[in-house]
């Protein structure tokens, strides 16, 4: 386990239930992350589609690199868990 703490950043909307699995796994994992609700933030969904050309959640930002959607494996890696 990496001892640097990464900066991780979260893209949600209400509705996806994927998003929801996705908190649920960081929070059970204690990882620290900050939520981005793009249906609430348009300036942050513009930013999350010019980045990584998709609209879709989940979305990881972690230190800066995107992973799009929940995919556990590659999530893991990102966060050297």
């Amino acid at each position: 386990m990496s001892s640097t703490p990464k900066k991780v950043i979260l893209f949600t909307t209400p509705t996806c239930s994927h998003c929801k699995t996705a908190k649920r796994y960081l929070i059970d994992q204690k990882i620290k992350f900050k939520e981005v609700d793009v249906s609430q933030n348009p300036k942050a969904a513009d930013d999350m589609v010019r980045k990584t050309k998709q609209q879709g959640v989940p979305q990881f930002w972690i230190n800066n690199k995107p992973l799009v959607g929940f995919d556990k494996i590659k999530l893991n890696k990102l966060l050297e868990i």
